[in-house]
């Protein structure tokens, strides 16, 4: 037997006491991790606001013997904590902001407490073993991605494989998210009185409905994984003036970032035909830098996966035809082996973003979830570091994947 035709053969060799140890260690760990989990839980930061949580998180990584380095990438709240040096390098990814008004409904709280339980027990059982270990501070999950702008300075150029868990309504192996970006589009038109000269008058705020109605249109015929969804943000101030000016918001998923590129054009050409057909003109442009769709790794993956089961949870492969969502763990997929399976602390039938799934973040299902996280996280950053072949497999998988537009 072969993990999905990669070649790691069964029965080999995994260093079953280095994992007995890492599972000792995340037991000890428990109290301190749930109190961390549940203090960030207490206290919820905004995207780039987290600066109680980047503190607490980088002074229990201290206190352990990492190496901080705070502010990276120019994002106060962003942090690399590093043990070791050289290559295997393994990123464990840590997110902490929370929503407006819901706190952690999406339980941010749990991915860093699980990815600094994997960090300190990994350390603690490798020593001095070949390479390094990052525990990588991700600020902005929820709104600016702050993982597209760590990979762009470079953070992850010299990293083997990126690892993280996030909490859900399933217990997925790995997380069909799908590339992102939001566009402006913004119509010009014509103030005039609309029955004293209505004929001076060109319409922005007609214009920009005639363009949902052709990106309505152009909905029925789009593949699975991919959508569109709009809001009018500006459209007119009084009943009795011509709107001149009206703009409006579209956000675009699909299934990998061409297909997203494809699609931002589609969009774009709605916009520009409403402008051309009532005689206003329009602006189109991208709202940030957008997410990246999320390559998983299916070597690392089923690595994790094993894991998992063997401490509790049972993870299988997501619902076909079900997307998630997008996250800016896609800009560090298309770079590195890249994993980020969910772990349910919830049932099927609810939905994260609710204040239900906040409580969940907060209970005894999320603790027990964390701890296994943790431990699956910690077995897996083992494997990588004493296995070189496994992460020359890693690779291999990854550059498939890239060539074949996964």
């Amino acid at each position: 037997m072969t993990v999905r035709g990669w070649g790691i053969p069964e029965g080999m060799e995994w260093h079953e006491e280095l994992h007995e140890r890492a599972d000792e260690r995340i037991e000890h760990l428990d109290e301190r991790l749930w109190a961390v989990a549940t203090a960030l839980h207490e206290r919820p930061e905004l995207s780039y606001e987290e600066y109680a949580a980047a503190e607490r998180l980088t002074a229990e990584l201290a206190a352990d013997g990492f190496e901080v380095e705070t502010g990276i990438a120019g994002l106060p709240t962003a942090f690399v904590a590093r043990a070791g040096e050289g290559r295997p390098c393994v990123a464990l990814l840590l997110e902490y902001d929370a929503l407006p008004g819901l706190g952690h409904a999406c339980g941010h709280n749990l991915i860093a407490a699980t990815g600094l339980g994997a960090a300190l027990a990994a350390k603690d059982v490798l020593g001095d073993a070949p390479g390094s270990l990052l525990a990588v501070g991700t600020p902005a999950e929820e709104r600016g991605g702050g993982k597209v702008a760590l990979a762009e300075a470079g953070v992850f150029d010299d990293v083997d494989a990126a690892l993280m868990v996030h909490p859900g309504v399933h217990s997925w192996s790995w997380a069909p998210l799908t590339a992102q970006v939001e566009l402006k589009a913004t119509f010009h038109g014509r103030a005039a009185h609309p029955t004293g000269d209505p004929e001076h008058g060109i319409d922005a705020l007609a214009a920009l409905i005639q363009a949902f109605g052709a990106v309505s249109a152009l909905r029925q015929r789009l593949p699975s994984g991919s959508h569109v969804q709009g809001i009018i943000t500006e459209g007119g101030e009084a009943t009795n003036i011509v709107p001149d000016r009206a703009e409006g918001r579209f956000g675009l998923r699909a299934l990998t970032t061409d297909a997203l590129d494809r699609l931002v054009e589609d969009v774009t050409t709605c916009a520009e035909g409403a402008a051309l057909a009532t005689g206003a003109k329009v602006d189109v442009e991208r709202l940030g830098r957008g997410y990246a769709h999320f390559r998983d790794n299916p070597v690392l993956s089923e690595r994790f996966t094993e894991h998992l089961a063997a401490c509790g949870i049972h993870a299988t492969p997501p619902a076909p035809g079900v997307f998630l969502g997008s996250s800016d763990i896609g800009d560090v997929s298309v770079r590195v082996p890249a994993i980020h399976p969910f772990v349910a602390i919830t049932a099927e039938e609810m939905s994260d973003h609710t204040p239900e799934f906040a409580r969940a973040a907060a209970s005894p299902r999320g603790r027990a979830a964390m701890l296994a996280s943790a431990a699956a996280l910690a077995r897996t950053v083992i494997d990588l570091r004493t296995h070189p072949a496994l992460v020359s497999r890693a690779w291999d998988c990854f550059r498939d994947s890239a060539r074949n537009g996964r």
